[in-house]
């Protein structure tokens, strides 16, 4: 802070020298367009903003407001890791060494145009993200509100400078509270970190030891219970370690084994990086959620709704299996309808891929499978000669009819999208079980669907349940319309915080965040810079 303090009292002496240059010059003005001119050749927008005002200086105006909003810029990016941005993409350092030295009026000029360039990257990256999600992974198709160049120039003009860069980024709760866990995370690697835990060995209610002592210390270093000097894996230990295994998407059984011993052993630096991907994922999201929306984190395996940012209702879920045609993408809708006792439209890659080399080899496999030609009358399968369909030539549409064995299960949730993606129910139960739950072809299966449609429904009727629960007795595919369609956001967080302090973890099942990682550090995020 003192070097960028002395920097700017050097600039305010630099100022005061080109401000009497500018008065005695009567060129002064073409040599500061000139300068101008030359920073901004690739930013046409931002050239247009100065050339339609005469151009006149904002940061280097001869008044306080300009000198503000230099002292703001500059702070600002000096703390941009502190949001996880990479500060190296502002080339702050290249800036306050030419604010030091710049005495020319073209140089000034100059530096004008790399100041705005630098606030209008700054600005726009905390606002909604550094990356183009889908150029990172095809399957984050999550659409970004993009804002112009323009708004953020004319929101810096009309507002007091102290308060315009602290409104700029998301202004959630989410956020704020992983800021606090950032800076706590920060702190504890400045401190050293978390030591590794070295066993092979199964810890469970009762033992004790040297690797129960590891367990403890760690658990006692993360927050989870009190110090002790005790040896023996007793009940304030098996508290703590469920708490752990619940808060990091483990089975809460209370056994130290692999999967726990793994978790623990993630360092510091790496939860960081997480909560560095959050925190841009979040800037991706924007403030748009919706009073009362359905937040379905797939890193998470569970869906919630949520209103007035409290969990109303949460149910486990089943996501897309972790191969590349099938993994669940990742975006925001609008949810519709349900559909009661559903008809499974069985997509036409499953149809060929999957079902008909069982066909091929015995006609009467598959006896639930019912198919249709194009006027969408059924075909008896015994007029089909299987032999001749395959993946370029196959005229029928296969569905699944209503039952409880259907593979939607007895009810469906549609936010109609390009990629056919969907909440729905299943009668594989047995998989809501597992610790990792991906399984499906890509649509969310809900572990609790009839509680879920229950909780939809109550906003517009006082008898949810039986409206629900009659269309299901017809037996019937039914529709039943959302009165007020309800948004929908599909996510992927592997860090997410908790309302009333702290933060959970979760694997990164499909490899997403670490791609965003990797593309932030390539834009210069170091985490060595705040440690």
């Amino acid at each position: 802070m003192k070097i960028i303090t002395r920097i700017l009292i050097t600039s305010f002496i630099a100022w005061f020298t080109f401000a009497e240059k500018l008065i005695a010059d009567p060129f002064s003005n073409v040599n500061l367009r000139a300068g101008l001119i030359s920073a901004l050749q690739q930013h046409p927008v931002i050239l247009d903003f100065y050339s339609e005002n005469d151009y006149e200086l904002i940061w280097f105006g001869n008044n306080e407001l300009a000198s503000q909003r230099r002292a703001e810029l500059v702070n600002s990016l000096q703390s941009a890791s502190f949001h996880g941005l990479p500060k190296k993409k502002y080339q702050v350092n290249s800036l306050l060494s030419k604010l030091s030295t710049s005495d020319s009026l073209f140089e000034i000029g100059l530096l004008e145009g790399l100041f705005m360039i630098a606030f209008t990257e700054y600005a726009s990256d905390l606002d909604t993200g550094v990356l183009i999600p889908s150029e990172i992974d095809t399957d984050i198709v999550r659409q970004i509100k993009l804002k112009d160049t323009d708004f953020y120039i004319q929101g810096l003009l009309s507002r007091n400078p102290y308060d315009y860069f602290r409104s700029l980024g998301p202004q959630s709760s989410e956020y704020a509270r992983l800021l606090v866990e950032y800076q706590k995370l920060l702190e504890i690697i400045r401190n050293g970190g978390w030591s590794n835990i070295a066993t092979d060995r199964i810890l469970r209610f009762g033992e004790s030891g040297d690797d129960v002592v590891a367990v403890r210390n760690r658990l006692f270093d993360q927050g989870y219970m009190s110090n002790s000097i005790s040896t023996k894996f007793d009940k304030k230990l098996l508290k703590a370690v469920q708490k752990y295994q619940s808060d990091h998407g483990l089975i809460p059984d209370g056994i130290v084994g692999e999967g726990t011993i793994l978790e623990l052993n993630i360092t510091a630096e790496q939860r960081l990086s997480s909560i560095i991907v959050a925190l841009e994922r979040e800037r991706w999201l924007g403030d748009t959620l919706g009073q009362r929306h359905i937040w379905v984190n797939l890193a998470d395996f569970k869906a919630k709704i949520i209103e007035d940012q409290a969990v109303v209702f949460e149910t486990r879920t089943v996501l897309g299996v972790n191969d590349e045609s099938m993994r669940s993408p990742e975006f925001s809708d609008k949810m519709e309808y349900m559909v009661v006792n559903p008809t499974w439209h069985i997509p036409v890659s499953i149809a060929k891929n999957e079902y008909l080399p069982e066909l091929k080899k015995d006609p009467e496999a598959l006896p639930f499978l019912k198919l249709f030609d194009s006027s969408g009358s059924l075909v008896d399968r015994e007029s089909i000669d299987f032999s001749i369909l395959g993946k370029n030539y196959f005229p029928y549409e296969m569905k699944q009819l209503p039952s409880t064995t259907n593979a939607l299960g007895l009810v469906k949730f549609m936010f109609p999208n390009p990629y056919n993606i969907y909440l729905h129910d299943t009668p594989a139960k047995d998989l809501f079980m597992k610790e990792v739950r991906d399984f499906s072809h890509g649509c969310i299966r809900l572990h609790e669907p009839f509680d879920f449609a229950y909780a939809l429904l109550e906003k517009q009727t006082d008898e949810p349940k039986s409206e629900f629960q009659n269309a299901l007795k017809s037996e019937e595919e039914t529709i039943i319309l959302l009165s007020k369609s309800v948004p929908v956001h599909i996510t992927y967080r592997t860090a997410f915080t908790k309302a009333g302090g702290g933060i959970e973890f979760r694997r990164d099942i499909y490899g997403r965040d670490q791609k965003i990682y990797d593309a932030l550090a390539e834009l210069g995020l170091e985490l060595s810079e705040n440690i």
